[in-house]
């Protein structure tokens, strides 16, 4: 009896025990996940889950982590369905998809849905995984059932669309041009991104390595200099930085002359990150203590990533400060000969509702490229790109597929020609990687792309020769200048496709025109345009609809205008053609009358036409008064016909010379 007492008190302190380091491990979850410290959080929580199955549960010290602070005092614990919910936000919040993926599923099962938004990221992370059917179901059952009208609704209807543009680029038959491969020597232990060029042989980047004085941390974010050379890595060392303990610091751009970096500085604050922007003075040993830019700090929120435009006199950066257009947007500022910073201006081209980060300007091709997670795109964030100078941007495209992946694209750093931006890059993804950022190398070779097109006769869909063929570009530059063979073919080559202008001239036929950009995946060495059809010009004269005028009076009406502005555009692109503006009457009223009318209306519209710019040489005003009729004016009867006498009222044109 006694010695069943005696184990009884034995299990009974073990209980006892394994409860306590349980709900201390607990406690120390609840405390790293509110304080943002999202990859302790998961540690904690999985070995509270744990406990009693996993060997090595007990034994494991919850305040070896000197975060915990009175671990023991007794506050209110999450539940387990909490727990379960926690650890696919933390993994989730690490890019670390795999582990998200089953707490996510468990999560968004729970009775009475208490994390509705569990279904959403399911799906997204079902994505990341590179399980697109999977995603796309989940995401649709997701966006019928969730009944609110915000900012994951509409995420939800965009990941859709990215998924089917993600199914269509995986199919895509060039991906032998691309090669891309791990930056060699680059990466390390923790992640490693934001490739940055000081110059032709040293490269920056930032990394969660561990440092000689602490190995076992890998969360720090520092600053390392690389000696790089031929697409490889040489020595990594210290960027010789000031850092603060508790400071993470890095994604950084340089001066034009080198001399002073501009770095992102963040912190965790009761589990929210705040993020400044520094600068720091090149010195003997290294870099000066970094100062904040209270210019652009000031404005409130967080700014990080920043990257001074080509010549210096500008700085990009991302923020979600006040008045931006949702979420992270990109903004610039102009900054000065003595590096004063001033006029503060969102980007709003290119800004979503959704986050828009680490862009870099490519002077070569004069090409901004960005990272969003607001478009349709193959993954999380993808590379967009942006041609035109900062306040003339086009539409921004995306890289597709492979340079974006189904995870996360941040960082890019070209070297490419002004022909082809991806011919030499480097960029972070982690394409490869359970959760961190890694540098890969990207080169693309580019085949000469060749645009072929036909033009034919609208009357008879058959081909013409001879047809003058102009190609032109945005900017109104000529490209191309040939003309067609005996099949109507017209053909040229370019290194890539852009928006362009095809005209068309020949005798005896009005001008054509098309507008035209090439195919969706820009990767295409063949583009045929669709036919530019060719008017043939008529001998006789041309009815121009809807012109009015006052009652027996030669003024036009506003309502003529836009009739008349077609014609103003059918002469623009037909500058060598003469035209005769003719003006009809009916019957009623004198013959001496109605011709002098006639000749005041035909007046009026090549007045009309003058003030718009067509050279007046090229215009004739021709009054016919009731001379030509079209229809009768009386019926058989000798009753009047009002629709005989309305054909009459008219004004035409004719071409005298083409």
């Amino acid at each position: 009896m006694k010695k069943i007492s005696i184990s009884f008190l034995l299990f009974f302190s073990y209980v006892i025990g394994f409860s306590q380091y349980s709900n201390e491990y607990l406690k120390a979850a609840d405390q790293f996940y509110n304080a943002g410290d999202y990859y302790s959080a998961a540690q904690y929580y999985e070995k509270h889950l744990t406990m009693g199955k996993a060997k090595d549960a007990v034994g494991f010290n919850p305040y070896a982590v000197t975060a915990v602070k009175d671990a023991s005092k007794t506050v209110k614990l999450s539940e387990k369905n909490e727990i379960i919910f926690r650890l696919a936000e933390s993994y989730r919040r690490l890019h670390f998809h795999q582990k998200a993926l089953p707490y996510y599923e468990q999560a968004k099962s729970l009775d009475k849905n208490p994390y509705p938004l569990a279904a959403y990221h399911y799906a997204v992370t079902l994505k990341s995984l590179g399980k697109n059917e999977e995603a796309a179901t989940a995401m649709q059952q997701f966006a019928d059932s969730y009944s609110a009208d915000d900012n994951y609704k509409a995420s939800a209807n965009l990941e859709l669309q990215s998924l089917a543009y993600a199914k269509t680029q995986l199919q895509k038959k060039t991906i032998e041009k691309y090669t891309i491969t791990k930056g060699a020597g680059l990466n390390a232990q923790g992640g490693t991104y934001a490739p940055v060029w000081l110059n032709n042989e040293t490269l920056f980047i930032t990394s969660t390595r561990p440092t000689q004085t602490d190995k076992s941390n890998t969360t720090t974010n520092r600053l390392y200099q690389v000696a790089y050379s031929e697409g490889a890595a040489g020595a990594v060392s210290s960027a010789a930085l000031p850092q603060q303990k508790n400071v993470h610091q890095g994604v950084i751009s340089f001066s034009a002359d080198g001399n002073t970096m501009f770095l992102t500085r963040w912190h965790t604050e009761k589990g929210k990150s705040m993020a400044g922007i520094y600068s720091s003075k090149k010195s003997a040993n290294g870099w000066t203590e970094p100062v904040a830019v209270e210019a652009i700090n000031n404005g409130g929120g967080n700014n990080q990533q920043p990257f001074v435009m080509p010549g210096g006199n500008k700085i990009l950066f991302s923020s979600d400060r006040p008045g931006g257009m949702g979420g992270y947007d990109i903004w610039s500022a102009d900054v000065d000969a003595n590096g004063n910073i001033s006029n503060v201006a969102n980007l709003s081209a290119i800004n979503t509702i959704f986050d828009e980060q680490a862009a870099t300007y490519h002077s070569a091709s004069n090409t901004l490229v960005f990272s969003s997670n607001g478009r349709v795109g193959m993954g999380g964030y993808d590379f967009y790109y942006s041609k035109g100078s900062l306040d003339a941007l086009q539409s921004p495209v995306n890289f597709g597929y492979p340079v974006n992946s189904a995870k996360d694209e941040l960082y890019f750093a070209s070297k490419g020609s002004a022909t082809n931006i991806l011919e030499n890059v480097l960029f972070s993804s982690d394409r490869d990687n359970a959760c961190c950022l890694e540098i890969y190398s990207l080169s693309k070779t580019k085949a000469i792309k060749q645009i072929s097109g036909r033009v034919v006769a609208c009357e008879t869909n058959q081909p013409l020769n001879g047809v003058a063929v102009l190609i032109t570009d945005a900017d109104n530059k000529t490209i191309v200048n040939t003309t067609t063979d005996a099949a109507g073919k017209y053909s040229f080559t370019m290194a890539d496709y852009e928006k362009l202008k095809a005209s068309t001239t020949m005798k005896g036929y009005f001008a054509g025109s098309l507008l035209f950009s090439g195919p969706a995946d820009m990767d295409e060495e063949v583009w045929v345009n669709p036919d530019i059809c060719m008017k043939l010009i008529p001998e006789e004269a041309i009815r121009i609809n809807n012109i009015y005028y006052d009652y027996n009076k030669s003024k036009l009406r506003k309502e003529s205008y836009p009739a008349l502005d077609s014609l103003v555009a059918l002469l623009n692109e037909n500058p060598t053609i003469l035209i005769e503006l003719g003006a009809h009457t009916d019957s009623k009223g004198s013959d001496e009358y109605n011709l002098k009318l006639s000749e005041a209306r035909a007046q009026s519209v090549v007045d009309y036409l003058i003030g718009k710019g067509i050279d007046k040489s090229r215009l004739m005003a021709k009054g016919y008064g009731e001379t030509m009729p079209v229809a009768e004016n009386e019926n058989a009867d000798g009753g009047d016909n009002p629709e005989g006498r309305q054909e009459n009222r008219r004004t035409e044109f004719k071409v005298i010379k083409n």
